[in-house]
């Protein structure tokens, strides 16, 4: 039996493995980077999008709840109720409706950018 793996296919499916990874990883440079901004608008340390937890923290004071919030980030079926509803206090915090608040459920990675670089500012 001859080989299944033919040379050219295998370069075409590593080529465009490459590709996906260097457009993923420009995504989440891209997300870091809108919520550094965003961050920094509020007054809150950019720096601090890098640090698990802490982040999610930061979040919370973003949507204008208090910090203890984040404790309920580690309860089943609660944690979706407080993200949804830090979703909408950044939303406005940030002068957006509500659509903007469900729209950044699904694409946060486009829309915190997008607000991370405009010249949105934070009205919490």
């Amino acid at each position: 039996r001859e080989s299944m793996n033919e040379p050219g296919v295998d370069a075409a499916a590593a080529a465009g493995a490459g590709i996906f990874t260097l457009i993923y990883f420009g995504l989440i440079i891209l997300y870091i980077a809108g919520l550094w901004k965003m961050f920094a608008k509020a007054g809150l340390p950019g720096w601090g999008v890098l640090i698990p937890i802490y982040n999610v923290y930061l979040l919370c004071k973003l949507a204008g709840k208090p910090g203890w919030w984040l404790i309920l980030f580690f309860i089943p079926i609660v944690n979706i109720i407080i993200g949804l509803l830090v979703v909408i206090g950044i939303a406005e915090n940030f002068g957006k409706g509500i659509g903007w608040a469900i729209a950044s459920i699904f694409i946060s990675f486009i829309l915190y950018p997008m607000v991370g670089f405009s010249d949105d500012q934070y009205v919490g």
